[in-house]
């Protein structure tokens, strides 16, 4: 048996896979594709989490998109945060190449154009389906974390939380956060501190700067009403494929804080709300983070252990998690050792540190007798990568150095008139875009005061008559005041991440 025959052999048994599953592309050896020696990744196993890593212009994002096109049509739903805006052409098809012909036939894989079903969301200023959250969905554990407070500052905030949830004031927006912090410290120190303990003037100043710093990098547009919820993560179309959401992010990465606070409180919120599902025959959903780097850039330690301890129980959610960044080194150990598929696609060594990296990265890699794995890593033309998946019993397959299949859909962005109809097509754009700004949001979270407070009403105005009737009295009451705005009166309830459980 010669060298070509024992690695095509080795391929074929090696992802072999008795379940369902999709193909990322054909075996290479020497420099030359081996036909019909796919690279297959068991649905089952997805739920592992993955890395698709590799320098810049390599061929990541569409690596990425080829595996969002492939979960679809097995109707399965994924989220892909577009960072470089040139993902949105999953909606169109591709318009086809002599060379994609030439690299399809090589694999040993027909080429179909499809366009795909996708949603086009947004935290930010850009067009799309709004996405919100409430500071009381974060709690007091995770909006801590996020902010980088100290243990006592901790403690201020979950005093905070304890305070609305007894007299029944949800926290909608910073301002709200905001605006109590105040008032535990200035006209309500008295009543706050008798019940619930001392507050520092100076932690309560810290942690109002840390506020501001999130607000300006666009937490007043991220928190607020409506809240988004997870389950429209997981729609099909008529036809039974999996709803592609694109995430568009092209203006937050000088805003590394938005975006992680974004990511901890949707990973935690899925974590809290979907069922328990284990190894089922395939994911729920498979959620792929581009530019991973700016959720652990400049990140706490306590920030990194929450990371942590959320992708090694999100999978039993039937979650699968897949960073995409340029060098395996920019993921934490601790996550990295929990990824089972990786793709790295080529490094370039342009410095002693990059050789380096290079050589750290190759040990992230099961050994070959095929590979010199430091060598290649380098050599690795557009649209190429080293894959290592786990089987179906969670056995890592050999390595093999691949030739990636085309996307089916469009390798660009959508035009604007394209991009404008997609957004309007969608309900959920009516369902989350419904409340435009500050001025009609509070509008309707004091109609829902009034409904909430109807039979509170009577009794509060007695109160304050009597109050008013008592002129040595200095103590005001806060019930009813109008900046605090109450839109609910059902009981806080938290999971062990600290984020609000909704009561439907």
């Amino acid at each position: 048996m010669n060298r070509k025959e024992a690695f095509f052999n080795q391929i074929n048994e090696g992802y072999q896979t008795k379940g369902d599953y999709i193909v990322l592309g054909s075996g290479m050896l020497d420099g030359e594709t081996i036909k019909d020696a796919f690279i297959k990744v068991p649905l089952k196993t997805l739920n592992r989490h993955g890395l698709i890593a590799g320098a810049t212009g390599t061929g990541k994002t569409k690596t990425l998109q080829v595996m969002a096109e492939n979960l679809s049509e097995k109707g399965i739903p994924s989220l892909l945060m577009d960072i470089k805006g040139d993902l949105s052409g999953l909606a169109q098809p591709s318009a086809g190449h002599p060379k994609i012909d030439e690299r399809h036939a090589a694999i040993g894989l027909p080429f179909e154009a499809k366009k795909f079903p996708i949603e086009v969301l947004t935290i930010s200023e850009q067009d799309g389906v709004r996405l919100r959250a409430t500071v009381s969905e974060f709690g007091p554990v995770l909006l801590s974390r996020i902010l980088g407070l100290s243990e006592a500052q901790s403690g201020i905030v979950s005093i905070i939380f304890k305070y609305c949830d007894d007299n029944k004031l949800p926290l909608l927006d910073l301002n709200d956060f905001r605006k109590v912090l105040q008032y535990a410290t200035e006209e309500g120190k008295e009543e706050i501190q008798s019940e619930y303990g001392l507050i520092s003037t100076a932690s309560t100043g810290a942690i109002l700067r840390k506020i501001v710093e999130l607000d300006q990098q666009g937490g007043d547009l991220f928190f607020g009403e409506r809240s988004f919820e997870v389950q429209d993560l997981v729609r099909k179309d008529d036809e039974g494929r999996g709803i592609i959401s694109v995430l568009r992010l092209t203006d937050i990465q000088d805003k590394p804080q938005l975006f992680s606070t974004f990511m901890l409180q949707l990973l935690a919120e899925i974590y809290a709300t979907f069922p328990e599902q284990g190894d089922s025959g395939k994911p729920e959903l498979v959620i792929f983070i581009d530019e991973a780097h700016l959720i652990f850039k400049e990140a706490s330690k306590a920030l990194l252990s929450q990371i942590e301890s959320i992708v090694k129980l999100i999978r039993s959610k039937g979650i699968g998690l897949f960073f995409v960044t340029q060098n395996p080194n920019d993921v934490p150990d601790d996550v990295l050792g929990q990824l089972g598929l990786k793709v790295q696609h080529a490094l370039r060594a342009f410095t002693a540190k990059d050789r380096k990296a290079i050589k750290l990265a190759a040990e992230n890699y099961p050994s070959s007798e095929f590979y010199d794995v430091d060598e290649v890593l380098t050599k690795m033309g557009i649209g190429e990568a080293f894959i290592s998946v786990l089987n179906e019993k969670g056995i890592p397959t050999p390595l093999a150095c691949t030739m990636l299949r085309a996307p089916m859909s469009r390798m660009d962005i959508l035009t604007e008139k394209e991009l404008n109809d997609l957004i309007k097509n969608s309900r959920l754009y009516y369902k989350y875009n419904e409340t435009i700004d500050r001025e009609s949001a509070y509008e309707i979270l004091t109609d829902k005061i009034e409904k909430i407070n109807k039979k509170e009403a009577v009794e509060e105005r007695k109160k304050e008559i009597q109050k008013a009737a008592k002129p040595t009295s200095r103590t005001r009451s806060t019930r009813m005041n109008p900046i605090l705005k109450v839109v609910t009166s059902a009981t806080f309830i938290r999971g062990v991440l600290g984020i609000l459980k909704r009561v439907i």
